[in-house]
């Protein structure tokens, strides 16, 4: 499974002579930074401008309009995407570009070169637009023994008609879409080829020769170790469970944050076992883990000045004549037991037992990634995160950073009336709740028993936005997200900064 290669990127005041096609931006005014060469030839050559020819064949403002419009003589053929708004923020680029770049790649069945002019003003919108455009290019290739079909992105530059660090952006943006695209990558590897070992091994490929230092404590360690819910979970599975650990700790940090990511990689519910059609997406339980892995090694080719530990909790949930039972009493790392009530509320126990081990690292703040609850896509939809946390000054700092990378994440209580949910008459507190009422919310109030007192933690649920099944949309394509990576490089950028 090699790391996917991006599109070379490049920023220029002017497009390139050799681009094939032109990406512009449609608000309701009409067309933005088109170059005037260009819109010159295109009126002199049909009559009409890009804005009047692309309206006419249906073209909008809306996000995710796209329409095609021929080359103006020699010059490159021109992609019209709606931008959304009148005054579209980076987001908003973001997603134009994303979805520009996507439907020139549609254009060809050969490699071809992209322009990108979307009229951005400042240095957060030109790297949004870098972003999108990358982010814009990726599709998963399918496993097979054809050739791949359809167009491949080789190039892509950003128009931008100010002074800046060109050099910082590129290699901004290319970093943190390369740690997304890994993500990406890793969710979409079906289950027979990404399990607990393997998983690890592509981690401990990624940070090799880096500033990442790699952990990885195997069945034997972790039942040594006492990790009983790692244990119990990947008990069911061929496959024994894994714990992996990366450490990033420049000279100079004076913050240390500990990530925490679920890393299911593949969940059939164990004897409490899903429906075909909720089992089939399943390789996707692991994107929290794939999320916090990547963002680590991102944070240190970006040199952030920040401590950082990181901890992917790895196993196969499956049912087997080993598989653990509902009603089990397990003992969770450091010794709190839990008295098991649904075997399909797996993630909550991996991730009690990493939890646990980052209190050891005596962080400033943790912070954790999981796929753990479909009640959170029924409250929050699709698109949107579900932010749970130990204060509101906490859940501020992640709210601020998903909203710098643009990613939609909308906060959720933790009622006190919750945690009685949890209590169990055989063990320290049960797993799951006695009704179905609020789980997303029952998950979160579990995960917070294991955090050490005095240390502020926030959870996000990624359950909803991590996987996409349907028609792609701005600089999503069908298949892992990747969602969580920008909001945890920006978090980190915030509390190094």
């Amino acid at each position: 499974m090699p790391t996917r290669t991006l599109p070379t990127l490049a920023i220029a005041k002017a497009v390139p002579r050799n681009v094939d096609v032109l990406v512009v931006g449609l608000s309701e005014s009409g067309t933005r930074a088109v170059p005037e060469a260009i819109a010159g030839a295109f009126t002199k050559r049909f009559g009409l401008s890009i804005a009047e020819m692309a309206t006419s064949v249906g073209a909008k403002q809306g996000a995710d309009s796209k329409r095609t419009l021929p080359a103006p003589g020699e010059g490159p053929r021109i992609v019209v995407v709606g931008l959304g708004s009148e005054q579209p923020n980076a987001e908003d680029l973001r997603r134009a570009a994303g979805a520009g770049v996507r439907h020139a790649a549609s254009l060809a069945d050969d490699t071809l070169t992209v322009a990108v002019s979307l009229g951005t003003e400042d240095s957060a919108q030109l790297t949004a637009v870098a972003e999108g455009a990358l982010l814009g290019s990726y599709r998963y290739e399918p496993i097979s023994a054809g050739p791949a079909k359809g167009g491949t992105i080789a190039t892509i530059t950003v128009i931008h008609a100010g002074d800046v660090k060109s050099a910082a952006i590129v290699s901004g943006a290319e970093t943190v879409v390369q740690a997304v695209v890994t993500a990406r990558e890793w969710v979409n590897v079906p289950a027979n080829l990404l399990y607990p070992e393997s998983f690890a091994e592509q981690v401990r490929s990624l940070v090799r020769g880096s500033k990442v230092a790699i952990d990885v404590l195997d069945d034997a360690a972790l039942s040594r170790g006492g990790y009983g819910g790692l244990m119990a979970v990947g008990g069911g599975s061929s496959r024994p469970p894994r714990l992996v650990r990366l450490s990033y700790s420049p000279r100079g940090a004076k913050f240390h944050l500990a990530l925490v990511g679920k890393g299911i990689t593949f969940d059939t519910g164990g004897l409490d076992l899903k429906p075909p059609e909720g089992m089939y997406a399943m390789k996707c339980d692991m994107a929290g883990a794939a999320a916090v892995l990547v963002a680590v090694h991102a944070m240190a080719q970006l040199g952030l000045k920040i401590k950082v530990t990181a901890y992917g909790a790895l196993a196969e949930n499956m049912p087997s004549g080993s598989a653990y039972r509902p009603s089990d009493v397990l003992t969770i790392y450091g010794g709190k037991t839990v008295e098991n009530g649904n075997s399909d509320a797996e993630g909550r126990l991996v991730m009690a037992d990493a939890i646990a081990r980052a209190n050891e690292d005596h962080p400033d703040l943790i912070v954790d990634v999981a796929t753990l609850t479909g009640a959170c896509v029924v409250a929050l939809g699709e698109r949107t995160s579900g932010l749970m946390a130990t204060d509101d000054a906490t859940a501020d700092l992640v709210l601020d950073a998903a909203d710098a990378a643009g990613e939609d994440v909308w906060q959720l209580p933790i009622p006190s009336e919750i945690r009685s949910k949890l209590e169990s008459k055989v063990a320290d507190l049960r797993s799951v709740g006695g009704d179905r009422w609020a789980g997303a919310l029952v998950a979160a109030a579990f995960l917070r028993e294991f955090v050490a007192e005095g240390t502020p933690w926030a959870h996000l649920d990624i359950a909803g936005p991590a996987f996409f099944d349907g028609k792609p949309y701005g600089y999503v394509a069908p298949g892992g997200t990747g969602v969580g990576v920008r909001t945890l490089i920006a978090l980190a950028r915030s509390l190094g900064a």
